[in-house]
């Protein structure tokens, strides 16, 4: 009976460093973190938007210059993420409603994919949809993500210009402000070269 209670009692203790530790090393790393600014994500504002491929919940390979052209809304989001899941019957609203004018909502799942594909089918997202855990992690830093903020959007213009980040849910009128004035705009139509006369 005591080696039982001696055993319990050191299994208690292992668990209790073994969490201590854990904490010990967060806390160092967290040490090193500036704090989440607003700020913070707006350096990918002005610059041209980053390429990736990812296949998409059909298995098909899904490039971001396949839009080229088009306002875009890159959705960095999670199944687990409640805020997330609240945002997307908007952004499918929004798809369905400026689609034809060359709008296109681009959903990244940082999540296992079949997850992904259960609840996107359960939903019947409208818009295309990829999953790639720590690949879409990346892509979220490349797209200024620096504090793996979840939802979090980027806005790109007709050119590839990144216009606008947000960490954070959106709404339908929160996109609505933002797309519109991009979609006002054409884009640049090629400059004809003059032709020589004779």
């Amino acid at each position: 009976m005591q080696n039982k209670i001696l055993f319990i009692s050191i299994l208690i203790l292992a668990g209790l460093a073994g969490f201590h530790l854990q904490r010990y090393i967060v806390d160092q790393d967290n040490q090193n973190l500036a704090p989440v600014l607003p700020e913070a994500t707006a350096s990918i504002v002005g610059q041209q938007r980053p390429e990736f491929g990812l296949t998409d919940t059909e298995g098909q390979m899904r490039k971001i210059s396949e839009w080229n052209g088009k306002v875009l809304l890159v959705n960095f989001w999670a199944t687990w993420c409640p805020p997330c899941k609240k945002e997307i019957p908007a952004f499918m609203a929004l798809q369905d409603e400026y689609g034809t004018q060359g709008f296109q909502v681009i959903g990244i799942a940082i999540d296992e994919e079949q997850a992904v594909i259960d609840y996107a089918d359960t939903l019947g997202i409208n818009y295309p949809i990829m999953a790639a855990e720590l690949t879409a992690m990346e892509i979220s830093r490349l797209y200024g993500n620096r504090f793996n903020a979840l939802p979090y959007s980027v806005f790109v213009a007709r050119d590839g210009t990144i216009t606008h980040t947000k960490p954070g849910e959106l709404t339908k009128q929160q996109v609505e402000d933002i797309i519109k004035p991009l979609l006002a705009k054409q884009a640049e139509p090629a400059i004809a070269e003059p032709v020589a006369s004779n």
